[in-house]
């Protein structure tokens, strides 16, 4: 069974950064793709950015672009999300999700596993 834990989550002035993690466990097939999304208050998911271990590519939605880095930490079994230049719009609970797949997409409903998120709050 795979099972996902986020961490790094808190609240930040606009401008600032954050590092979230995703540990994973249980992953039993040789590819898998990562992917961040976050939820904000009356708002549908979102896809941030993926992760695609079978080849290492990554993704990431155009708001975020430029700002927010994916990346992946094998031996640990972590996936990142370092978040810099945050906004006020950048604010939600994170979620990382895991979908055994070549390559990556930011379709919510592709993934079967989820962590039960973080929460993130950009505000001064």
């Amino acid at each position: 069974q795979v099972h996902l834990v986020e961490s790094g989550g808190g609240l930040v002035q606009p401008g600032g950064s954050l590092r979230l993690s995703c540990a994973g466990s249980g992953f039993t097939l040789p590819y898998y793709a990562i992917g961040w999304f976050r939820q904000a208050p009356g708002k549908e998911r979102e896809g941030v950015s993926c992760f695609s271990s079978s080849d290492g590519s990554t993704y990431y939605t155009n708001s975020v672009k430029g700002r927010f880095t994916i990346s992946r930490d094998k031996d640990k079994s972590t996936v990142y999300l370092q978040m810099n230049s945050l906004k006020p719009e950048d604010t939600g609970v994170y979620y990382c999700a895991a979908e055994p797949i070549l390559g990556c997409g930011l379709t919510a409903s592709g993934y079967p596993y989820w962590g039960q998120g973080t929460p993130v709050t950009v505000s001064s």
